[in-house]
């Protein structure tokens, strides 16, 4: 496939409230299958997903901090709840709570990931869009993005110390 550039516009895209989308990846994060529902979602074929990096939805609105804690998450063999925007070939968005897991051989070693979303309430997405917009505010005000995502992080781990929670704890305080 060939390299597309997306630009983003500010048009929902909405799944039905009983859809899942779902999607499979290796350990590089290459879809290796990705739905009907997926694949509607995210206005693109089968073809055009499959073997692609699953960053090939990223909304550009989302915070790089939430993605290295989801990838550390997984890669520690552990699941994660995130709220994600993700962004469709014609550059819609639509918004998933996406529960994203390890899946292991016989012999207990991570072989992959499978990830299942489902579409938010509108009240979880306006409280967790306030303070993505915040890490992301966060990580730009550094022109070295390796120094934007340690500070995104920090201010990530600052917000949930303040409540008390770990981030899978914070998804579920702020409801689906």
């Amino acid at each position: 496939m060939s390299k597309y550039t997306v630009t983003p516009v500010d048009e929902a895209i909405h799944f039905g409230k009983d859809e899942i989308i779902v999607s499979k990846t290796d350990l590089k994060g290459r879809l290796l299958y990705a739905n009907d529902v997926f694949c509607r979602v995210a206005e693109m074929t089968t073809s055009e997903v499959i073997g692609k990096p699953h960053s090939i939805i990223r909304h550009p609105d989302m915070p790089r901090t939430i993605f290295k804690l989801l990838w550390e998450t997984i890669q520690n063999g552990e699941e994660i709840f995130a709220f994600v925007k993700n962004m469709s070939k014609t550059g819609k968005y639509y918004w998933v709570i996406a529960h994203v897991t390890p899946s292991f051989d016989q012999q207990g070693q991570i072989i992959g990931y499978h990830s299942n979303r489902r579409r938010p309430s509108d009240l979880g997405i306006a409280q967790i869009s306030g303070i993505y917009d915040q890490l992301l505010s966060e990580e730009l005000k550094h022109t070295n993005s390796k120094q934007g995502l340690i500070a995104g992080e920090n201010l990530l781990h600052s917000m949930l110390k303040e409540k008390s929670q770990t981030y899978s704890q914070f998804v579920w305080s702020i409801g689906e």
